[in-house]
């Protein structure tokens, strides 16, 4: 019996790059295939082949042994391929049914039958076991339940083979967990995954076979069984990787943040953040854990400027920085590597060489009221290559470069500069197991400069690998400020759903992995 899918010898050359060089992958009925890649090796890029948004320079795609033709999207949809893309394509302001059905309208006396498709989502729903409300609006819902209208979309499509990239990228850990077991229901009813994913312990926990590509080649197929995520690792970079955080003991000096009964409304004007107050010192790492939603990100929006202060004050080196411009806190030392980069990191359609300047074109990039766009393009050219940013050009669009390398040029931009303060949330979401090891040295090094260090992120190994002192918030308040060294994963975990363990004592002396 013939393969579900087959990809051979695919070839795909970009002006100035060779995205994928003679490709090879199978993917055989109900298997979970696993492509695991760095930044920029090629993976989207083939699969965006497959599903029809790129035609490829050569290579032949077979579907059950028969030889097809991909010209688009719909061709590919036609063929039973559904892709769910790392960055989501709905419409915020349309209901669930409402973006389950554009472009493939059902119609009932002229009119759009709504009713129809929403029973048809929810047995889907339930087949699948999504548990998705059809009549919500998308711009209501978690990003989780809006990755799960992703794949009623092609379910919906009748696709048999689905090509999931990055589909954690922006889960919290619960999610991911919810999302493994979608997964492995859509298996169980006979569906073929490809996984399009750079974390390795998600892959050894869930896939079937795993297909590893390095700069556009495939470098080699193995299943998890004879897998560790230090094999698979260096089979991505090429090289060994140092899967845990090295650093020394902090040696905190005064506070350069302190933040005193911070209060923040959120966009529903419901307060976020509830009288929240705490410090960190230049030499330390603060990181802030908890699950999306409890006040984190507008807690940074509230320090970073970009989100009005009902009440409470922020101080910065001495300084009154209570709302204040972003420009302003800029100006104060503080670097920011914010949650969203596509909304708040970056001008997508702006060449990445005028991105790494966003912030300091009027003095450090300006000759009087002129850009020195000699000194632009040297300087960029030197940030790009420090921090591996995978491009043919510094010249071309942002939004042309993966999410990883989006990230890179955010990350750049910020450590590159003299700062006093570092604020990083999600700090490492989206890049590869080098990338991570390559930013949390940089992050810790900062530290060792003297720089206070604030992290917020979902990744609970992140946290408990980097800080000096972790701070839990839950439903808008800090419930404890714990050292790193002395609270476990699982007394975390409870701070972060609300309860507080009787043993907060206990002190652990483990190393602690990066989240890879």
């Amino acid at each position: 019996m013939p393969p579900v899918l087959e990809l051979r010898g695919i070839t795909k050359q970009f002006p100035g790059v060779l995205a994928n060089d003679n490709v090879n992958l199978t993917l055989e009925k109900g298997e979970i295939h696993a492509l695991l890649g760095e930044n920029g090796a090629g993976k989207t890029t083939l699969m965006n082949i497959l599903y029809g948004l790129y035609k490829p320079t050569k290579g032949e795609i077979f579907i059950n042994g028969k030889k097809v033709d991909i010209h688009g999207p719909t061709d590919a949809i036609r063929q039973g391929i559904g892709m769910v893309h790392q960055h989501f394509m709905l419409v915020p302001v349309l209901t669930v049914t409402e973006n389950v059905m554009l472009g493939e309208e059902t119609t009932r006396g002229g009119m759009l039958n709504r009713k129809q498709v929403a029973a048809e989502i929810r047995e889907i729903s339930q087949k699948y076991g999504l548990h998705v409300d059809p009549d919500a609006y998308v711009k209501d819902l978690p990003v989780g339940i809006q990755q799960r209208v992703e794949i009623i979309k092609v379910l919906y499509r009748q696709a048999n083979i689905l090509i999931l990239d990055e589909p954690t990228a922006v889960l919290t850990p619960q999610e991911v967990e919810e999302l493994f077991g979608i997964i492995r229901s859509l298996v169980d009813q006979g569906v073929s995954l490809i996984f399009i994913t750079h974390k390795l312990k998600e892959v050894l926990a869930v896939a079937d076979r795993i297909t590893v590509i390095r700069r556009g080649k495939t470098v080699g197929t193995a299943t998890p069984a004879e897998s560790t995520e230090k094999s698979l690792a260096e089979m991505m970079v090429g090289r060994a990787v140092e899967l845990r955080v090295k650093k020394s003991e902090a040696k905190p000096g005064e506070p350069v943040l302190r933040v005193e009964n911070l209060v923040v409304k959120d966009d529903r004007d419901s307060v976020a953040v509830a009288g929240v107050s705490f410090e960190v010192c230049a030499g330390e790492v603060v990181g802030v854990a908890g699950v999306q939603g409890n006040g984190q990100t507008e807690l940074v929006e509230a320090l970073t400027g970009l989100r009005h202060v009902e009440s409470g004050t922020i101080t910065i080196n001495g300084n009154d920085a209570t709302n204040v411009t972003p420009r302003q806190v800029t100006e104060m030392g503080v670097a920011h590597v914010p949650e969203d980069r596509q909304r708040d990191g970056l001008v997508l359609n702006f060449p990445i060489k005028d991105n790494m300047m966003l912030n300091t074109y009027y003095n450090t990039f300006a000759n009087g009221m002129v850009i020195d766009q000699e000194k632009v393009q040297r300087i960029s050219e030197e940030w790009a290559k420090a921090f591996d940013v995978r491009t043919p050009s510094i010249n071309v669009p942002a939004g042309t470069l993966s999410g990883g390398n989006q990230q890179k040029v955010i990350v750049a931009r910020e450590f590159s500069r003299p700062t006093r303060l570092l604020i990083a949330s999600q700090p490492t979401r989206g890049l590869d197991v080098g990338s991570i090891e390559y930013i949390h040295s940089r992050i810790i090094e900062k530290r060792d400069q003297g720089n206070a260090v604030l992290v917020v992120s979902t990744e609970l190994d992140e946290i408990r690998a980097l800080s000096d002192r972790i701070a839990v918030m839950f439903e808008g308040k800090i419930v404890d400020i714990l050292p790193a060294n002395r609270v476990t994963k699982e007394q975390l975990g409870l701070l972060m759903a609300g309860s507080r363990p009787d043993n907060l004592g206990s002190v652990i002396t483990e190393d602690v992995a990066a989240p890879l």
